[in-house]
């Protein structure tokens, strides 16, 4: 059997663990051939294609990005795409598709999959809001990125007693930035799933510069107060209809320093969180969908997603991944909010 691989949308640490864990048992227990598609599904769409071998494979399990590399192409978009990856499936002598990514991607596997294509998914999202696994490699990363980030902050708020926002990923959910917040001792962190209040984040900031002479602010790219205002870059939208958020962390600036009179800078992350060598347990993760997905393969479980459930790997419908994001509980936040102040 010959099989399909490909990686899309954002690039997240631990995408070469699942390539490599894929092809390793894929060829040593299986006996499958591989081959790659390059970038996202561009490479299906354009008959793009890579080796893919254990040559390939070799020492990548600790390299951060993606071999494959990536887009935010989507074929749904595209006249006749789906006749087109068939086609092009077909020449590749391709039996199955393995697509590694995150809602936008899987999206498209499930569509795929309902159009009678063999498919299998790994999830993929550094913002760890897909529904059906506990986990998604490449937050684990994220997270210690950013709390070394905020970590070194602290010494320069603290030197010049400023008021720091510190803003990270996060459109509509507030995994990353609720993680990092209780790492870093943040005197309060802002979610997209609960609306702020901008007279409530200035109490917080005074009780917490009245402690320590100043204070830092974590706030996901998405969050918003009760009038929704999402800042936005500019009026693009990407493939998969999603605007650029950018520039939270400037306006909670100026709206901080006018409510509480502290000097307040703002700092944002960015793509830095996504960067880099993955941590060890997203390496594992990884490397742990790539075995399973290859014996998902094997098992011909078409239409399925590896999960982590626990510590253990299962495997959940494809359409289980994109029904609905995994947002934070309320429960979650009101147990962040203990901290905050």
């Amino acid at each position: 059997m010959r099989i399909g691989v490909l990686t899309g949308g954002g690039d997240a640490p631990g995408l070469n663990a699942v390539i490599a864990g894929l092809v390793t048992r894929g060829i040593r227990e299986h006996g499958f051939e591989f081959v790659g598609f390059k970038d996202g599904w561009k490479g299906p769409l354009e008959g793009h294609t890579t080796p893919l071998n254990l040559e390939a494979v070799a020492n990548i399990v600790g390299e951060g990005g993606t071999i494959l590399g990536s887009s935010r192409t989507n074929p749904m978009k595209i006249e006749d795409g789906v006749a087109r990856i068939e086609k092009n499936l077909k020449a590749a002598q391709v039996d199955a598709l393995v697509a590694i990514g995150g809602e936008d991607t899987l999206g498209v596997a499930t569509k795929l999959h309902e159009h009678g294509f063999q498919v299998i998914g790994v999830p993929k999202t550094i913002d760890n809001d897909l529904s059906g696994t506990d986990y998604t490699f490449g937050f684990d990363t994220a997270v210690s990125i950013a709390t070394e980030a905020v970590d070194r902050l602290h010494t320069t708020a603290r030197s010049h007693h400023r008021v720091l926002v510190v803003e990270v990923m996060g459109r509509h959910a507030g995994w990353i930035a609720l993680h990092t917040g209780m790492a870093s001792d943040a005197a309060c962190t802002l979610i997209p799933e609960q609306e702020y209040h901008v007279s409530q984040v200035a109490s917080w900031v005074k009780s917490r510069y009245a402690r320590d002479g100043y204070a830092i602010v974590v706030a996901a790219e998405g969050a918003h107060s009760p009038e929704g205002d999402l800042v936005t870059k500019d009026d693009s939208v990407d493939a998969f209809g999603h605007v650029k958020l950018s520039g939270l962390a400037d306006r909670l600036c100026a709206q901080i320093e006018k409510e509480t009179g502290y000097e307040t800078r703002s700092m944002i992350l960015g793509h830095l969180q996504r960067g880099g060598s993955p941590t060890a347990f997203d390496r594992v993760l990884g490397a742990r969908l790539g075995l399973n997905a290859a014996d998902a393969v094997g098992e011909k479980a078409w239409g399925q997603m590896l999960a982590l459930h626990g510590t253990q790997i299962a495997r959940v419908p494809l359409s289980t991944a994109t029904g609905e994001l995994k947002t934070v509980p309320a429960a979650r936040y009101d147990e962040a909010k203990s901290l905050f102040g």
